[in-house]
């Protein structure tokens, strides 16, 4: 019975780390388009769309403890990481200008900063995305162990 409990708070210490990412990163966007004024582009939108609800879904899964958010989130990080590994090519030059969704209105490889050279606004979101994903696989996994 020990075990299990202990197992229950890891998992739930897990869900904790993924809703803090996807809350900090979240603030981070808000932070960046209304202190900052970086005026986001289109793919920042559709990768706002992904995490946003996150915070929300998240949320729900910690009070009480419910692993079951797990196929709800991971899907919208998926496509969140997607489309930022997308932006993140586009921004680096891997990917031509020419496949920008971004024709009118603010440009999708606009360089607003570069953390120590090289970390961009498109790439701190593929990180975030990236460990969330990573948070919540383990979670799945751990809670699919639990249930056996």
């Amino acid at each position: 019975m020990f075990d299990r409990y202990k197992a229950s708070d890891i998992n739930w210490t897990l869900l904790l780390t993924a809703w803090g990412i996807a809350t900090a990163s979240a603030l981070g966007s808000i932070f960046f388009s209304h202190v900052m004024e970086f005026a986001p582009c289109v793919l920042c939108w559709y990768q706002r769309i992904c995490l946003f609800p996150l915070v929300i879904i998240l949320a729900t899964g910690l009070f009480p403890f419910d692993g079951r958010v797990i196929k709800y989130a991971l899907p919208l990080a998926v496509i969140g990481w997607g489309t930022a590994l997308y932006h993140t090519l586009l921004y680096a030059g891997i990917i031509s200008k020419e496949l920008s969704p971004c024709t009118q209105g603010i440009s999708c490889t606009e360089k607003y900063i570069e953390l120590f050279g090289f970390i961009s606004i498109p790439m701190m979101s593929l990180m975030a995305f990236s460990l969330i994903i990573a948070v919540l696989i383990v979670l799945k996994i751990r809670t699919n162990k639990n249930e056996i």
